[in-house]
């Protein structure tokens, strides 16, 4: 049975939280209901730091209610260590080693040691599995040799989880938010790692711990394949535009930077990673009841869109004539797929392009990630993505460059649309059925539906890039 901490001061835990990137709770009123010490990593050598993982319980008090639970690493100290000091989380007695001074272990490369000796020894214990008396259990895939002389490097950009790089070797996701189960990034990865695939970076293991009391896995960090050159699929698309715009007076297929080859590359690796995971994963048929639930959503996503975008309503009807044309195709396939994809989830590399984030979409309850969902949503979401590149930098130069906005407007469209049509016709292979036609178009305007709401609640200057997207809906 784990241990259940109670000497800590709860405030403690909320200083911490409401500082970081990741915690989801940003703005809304909470307390901390819990904490729970889950296990702590095995020791490198004597002199070296204890690190725990605690498990943080938020109850939320405003209307929404509910609650949360938060991975924390944290590395105990003696004595306070002034190069930790942005990482610190507080002091107190512990019950077996007495006052500690707690950091986020994340930030300590001491620390972050034990985590990748811990995947070390792993693949040299029989299965590749390495467990210990609290239940944490790490676990190795593939013959991949770590260097245990790597420095460790955390990103500071995510806002969901934390990532931390050894040297150019591997690459470590740290799941922040946790619900029991299966992380589909984890088991996403494992599947299309051990089938050979192209087009992800290789899983190298993962970390979990069995929650006895509860008779549950919760899956706590993946170890990988680290893509230290490749190229952020959304920055080059920004570079294409950015491209385009300081050419006068030529078209997106003339321009130096024309992205519309790599769109096609990048059809196909979606296609490939779908096909594989259709082998692996169930794939199943959605009844014409389910396929009505599923139009019925989108129609109660518009409603609940219309309270906050106003200028939604003179497209109401053609989005709902949309949503209609889905709950009349009767049957609808559906399988494992990524589930929050954008150009913000591709990296180029040199030899080719790579997906990543299997986890879908972080709002989500798990249950709802875990559902296969038909493949047009992945390919939905990338049209989408496709249509935001040119908009952000036409607003980029617009700042600065006020002339020629007309123009910019223009070019914009034609490098949204070329890349749309060739991504769209390599991912299909040909000409799309009409079925898959009133498929993508259900979930294009469901994605801009989307959008809309969040560009009015974030930012608003922007809500223009959707709304221009559901006005071509309504147009078809």
């Amino acid at each position: 049975m784990t241990e259940h901490i109670s000497r800590v001061d709860p405030d403690v835990f909320t200083r911490y939280l409401e500082r970081t990137r990741w915690f989801g709770g940003k703005g809304r009123p909470f307390t901390i209901a819990s904490v729970r010490r889950i296990g702590a990593l095995p020791r490198t050598s004597q002199d070296s730091a204890d690190v725990v993982i605690d498990l943080v319980e938020v109850a939320y008090d405003d209307a929404e209610g509910g609650s949360e639970v938060y991975q924390v690493p944290m590395a105990f100290y003696e004595h306070p260590e002034a190069r930790l000091d942005h990482a610190f989380i507080g002091w107190w007695e512990e019950p077996d080693r007495g006052w500690v001074h707690a950091y986020d272990a994340l930030h300590d490369r001491e620390s972050m040691y034990c985590w990748l000796a811990a995947f070390d020894r792993a693949a040299r214990e029989a299965g590749g599995n390495l467990t210990d008396e609290s239940g944490l259990r790490f676990h190795r895939i593939g013959e991949h040799e770590l260097d245990l002389d790597a420095h460790s490097t955390l990103f500071s950009g995510e806002q969901s989880n934390s990532s931390v790089a050894f040297g150019e070797d591997a690459l470590m996701k740290v799941f922040r938010k946790i619900t029991p189960g299966v992380n589909p990034d984890i088991s996403v990865h494992d599947v299309l790692t051990r089938t050979g695939s192209d087009h992800i970076a290789r899983l190298y293991g993962w970390l979990d711990w069995v929650d006895e009391d509860e008779d549950t896995t919760v899956q706590l960090a993946m170890l990988q394949e680290f893509l230290r050159t490749a190229s952020d699929g959304w920055d080059l698309a920004l570079a294409s535009v950015r491209n385009l715009y300081a050419e006068a007076d030529i078209h997106a297929h003339e321009a130096g930077g024309d992205f519309a080859a790599e769109a096609e590359r990048l059809g196909v690796a979606l296609r490939e990673v779908h096909d594989v995971l259709a082998e692996h994963f169930p794939v199943d048929r959605l009844d014409a009841a389910a396929v009505a639930e599923l139009a019925d959503a989108m129609d109660a996503r518009l409603a609940a869109a219309l309270d906050v975008v106003p200028e939604l309503a003179q497209h109401a009807e053609a989005l709902r004539t949309a949503y209609g044309r889905l709950r009349g195709l009767g049957e609808v396939e559906v399988q494992q797929i990524h589930g929050d994809l954008h150009l913000g989830q591709t990296l180029r590399t040199s030899l080719g392009w790579k997906i990543v984030d299997f986890e879908g979409e972080p709002a989500k309850p798990l249950v709802e990630r875990l559902k296969p969902d038909s493949r047009w949503r992945d390919v939905a979401g990338m049209l989408r993505s496709f249509d935001y590149v040119p908009h952000v930098v036409e607003r980029q130069f617009a700042e600065d460059q006020p002339d020629g906005a007309g123009q910019r407007a223009y070019r914009a469209e034609e490098w949204a649309h070329r890349n749309r049509n060739h991504f769209l016709s390599a991912y299909a292979g040909g000409e799309l059925s009409d079925a898959q036609q009133v498929l993508l178009e259900a979930y294009v305007a469901d994605k801009a539906v989307y959008e809309t709401v969040y560009e009015t609640r974030n930012r608003p200057t922007w809500v223009g890039i959707p709304l221009e997207a559901v006005a071509r809906i309504g147009a078809a």
